[in-house]
């Protein structure tokens, strides 16, 4: 396993396990705009809020998100040093796949004017 997958792998652990589920993407994508508060990011669901908070916590555990609470009112927001850990893992995967996109255009390629 390269180095920089040893390190990130228990943040990408949980980072894709957070992303897993359809809510918590919803979730992550309302935060994009701008950070709001449980009842905020609860209103569009239609499920029980301790059921809901669930999701929060997740997201809050896999370091996607953070919270500070005032008084009664919890605030979340996006944090962004786990999504730069997907983009880093996700680069390295797609420029292996490129690679091996390529050989197998140039096999594929070779073996074409062999035929010819």
């Amino acid at each position: 396993m390269p180095k920089h997958a040893e390190g990130q792998g228990g943040v990408l652990d949980g980072v894709f396990h957070a992303l897993s589920d359809p809510t918590r993407r919803q979730v992550v994508e309302r935060l994009a705009q701008g950070p709001a508060t449980t009842s905020d990011l609860a209103r569009p669901f239609e499920m029980a809020l301790p059921s809901f908070t669930q999701h929060l916590h997740v997201l809050e555990r896999s370091g996607l998100v953070t919270s500070e609470k005032a008084g009664r009112v919890r605030t979340y927001r996006l944090a962004p040093q786990p999504f730069e850990h997907l983009d880093t893992w996700l680069a390295v995967q797609r420029a292996r796949w490129t690679r091996r996109l390529d050989q197998l255009d140039s096999l594929l390629y070779d073996l074409k004017e062999q035929q010819q």
